[in-house]
């Protein structure tokens, strides 16, 4: 391929576009009229405005940014993370116009980006898995095999998107109806599909996931574990590679699995297996995102590869060049998810202008970002200001590091979750890892 066009925004454009001028290959930014002095605009070869600011009228719009792709004469399209990322009409799309798909083929989105099928696909292949239904329309109905099979306390899960949205904890019948209603509209207006699952509640587990890589000659090789468990609302805030409190043999088990079904429906992309990992460490498939995640990055520093750029690779045909074995981890990173948020106020967004913005350095800290001083942060997308990465030989020196990188960040003009990272790195209990998706609520 020659030339690319980033079918998103913020800093996931500005690191594909880093990744593609490595490769020697040109790239095309779209944007929002919102967007226009976003940094992924100011270094791609070529821009194109695809709409007003509602990213339904722009970075949601499929027929503009196919447009867009033809114009520039782009043959291939990165969806990146989020937007359209997972999206199996317009994989299609970009597959009926000859242009490449930088992600897995539509029907590998089809079979594993609808979490409903995917538990099929994991009862398939004998991936362990808490007991759940396929797609389900009404909150009788999920009643009835609620009574009869799973029991409360359920997950409701939209089938289509992530990020938290359509997922909703109902522990009694009221919360059941109430919740599925409150999920299948919030799905539906988030990814324009309604369609939810039900699926047991695991309590107080950890959020770990697995990154994979496959290509189109049937390859599939796996490249450790991620711990995300810190997150509120179930959106991710602190990320650690590799999970510092899994037993060694739980972590091999996860890996094998996350092969296992990616190589049963041929996967040939980037993509991550997500499971939950309950207090005596028995661990179950929770999904499968079908796209690059945010926290990628610290599996590039543990691991010192380039998933976006293998990715790409992958797209174009090429074969994987590496082999589990070659697979090796070392030392230990952790992301803080930089947000213009106000964790005071139950982290409601603080769009602004950057009136101040000077970032950290230094040895092993990495900075992923679209922000600039003066940069506003939209009242339009999500509040990410930026990721802060940092690694070191072990957990505990990463942790001091982070603290160094975080006390050095200074960011003026909007409200942001610094302070609470550091008050996160400071707790007793996150030292030690003893760490869950309930971290949050019980100790802050």
């Amino acid at each position: 391929m020659k030339k690319i066009l980033i079918a998103n925004r913020g800093e996931i454009a500005v690191r594909i576009i880093r990744a593609c001028k490595e490769l020697g290959i040109e790239t095309v930014a779209v944007y929002s009229t919102a967007d226009k002095e976003s940094l992924h605009v100011m270094i791609a070869d070529e821009a194109v405005c695809i709409g007003e600011a509602p990213s339904t009228e722009s970075y949601l719009k499929i027929s503009n940014i196919i447009a867009a792709a033809e114009i520039t004469g782009a043959d291939a399209i990165h969806p990146g993370y989020g937007f359209l990322s997972e999206n199996v009409k317009f994989a299609q799309i970009c597959e009926s116009h000859n242009i490449i798909f930088i992600g897995p083929r539509s029907e590998c989105i089809t079979q594993m980006g609808d979490k409903a099928t995917a538990r099929t696909t994991a009862i398939k292949n004998k991936v362990p898995l808490t007991n759940g239904t396929g797609i389900i329309e009404k909150p009788e109905e999920a009643l009835k095999v609620i009574e009869e099979k799973i029991g409360f306390p359920v997950m409701i899960k939209a089938t289509a998107g992530g990020g938290g949205k359509g997922m909703r904890i109902a522990r009694n019948e009221i919360e059941l109806f109430t919740n599925m209603v409150a999920a299948q509209k919030e799905a539906a207006a988030a990814f324009g599909n309604p369609d939810v699952y039900i699926e047991k509640f695991v309590d107080n587990p950890k959020h770990v996931e697995i990154q994979i890589l496959g290509d189109k000659y049937g390859n599939v090789i796996h490249l450790g574990e991620r711990d995300c468990s810190i997150q509120r609302r179930h959106q991710k805030l602190i990320e650690e590679a590799p999970a510092y409190s899994i037993p060694t043999k739980v972590r091999k088990e996860m890996g094998l699995a996350a092969v296992r079904l990616a190589k049963s429906i041929n996967y040939d992309s980037a993509g991550t297996i997500e499971f939950l990992v309950d207090s005596e460490n028995n661990f179950y498939f929770m999904e499968m995102n079908t796209r690059i995640q945010v926290e990628h990055t610290i599996t590039e520093m543990i691991t010192g590869l380039d998933i976006i750029k293998l990715q790409i690779k992958i797209a174009d045909g090429e074969k994987l060049n590496i082999t589990q074995a070659d697979v090796q981890l070392y030392g230990h990173a952790i992301e803080c998810r930089i947000n213009a948020e106000n964790p005071l106020l139950n982290f409601a967004p603080s769009p602004g202008i950057l009136t101040k913005y000077i970032a950290p350095g230094g040895n092993g800290v990495r900075i992923d970002s679209h922000s600039y001083q003066e940069y506003e942060i939209s009242p339009y997308y999500d509040s990410m200001i930026a990721k802060l990465i940092v690694f070191d030989a072990n957990r505990e020196q990463a942790i001091i590091r982070m603290k160094r990188a975080l006390e050095e960040y200074v960011i003026e003009g909007v409200e942001t979750t610094i302070d609470f990272h550091l008050e996160v790195l400071e707790n007793k209990l996150y030292k030690e890892g003893k760490v869950s998706t309930k971290f949050l609520e019980d100790n802050f």
